[in-house]
């Protein structure tokens, strides 16, 4: 009999999160996101702060974030989708954030 198990370890988006979180408390989170993620799609995430980061700031339309960018405007649209599934508390909370790495810059 094999001890092999037949699914993943890791199936969750929250376990995903824990391993984030505990890579930040060792001041090890640069290098695991490193370790996970190609350059593409470090750049990708890049974009995808700086389009919350605009659509937030609110003084673009999607057409002038998508030439600024240089995304599609169905990507800025997903953007402003995923934005309206949360309250104003978390658009407040997420737009400071972002401020205050934008000033630390």
């Amino acid at each position: 009999m094999s001890n092999i198990q037949e699914t993943p370890e890791f199936s969750e988006w929250q376990q995903v999160v824990d391993i984030l979180r505990q890579a930040a408390a060792e001041e090890k989170d640069d290098t695991l996101l490193r370790l996970l993620l190609t350059p593409d799609e470090r750049s990708v995430l890049l974009s995808r702060v700086n389009i919350l980061h605009e659509l937030l700031n609110g003084e673009r339309s999607q057409r002038k974030i998508s030439e600024l960018l240089g995304v599609g405007v169905a990507t800025i649209t997903r953007g402003s989708n995923e934005l309206k599934h949360h309250d104003d508390d978390t658009k407040v909370w997420l737009a400071s954030l972002l401020e205050q790495q934008r000033v630390k810059a």
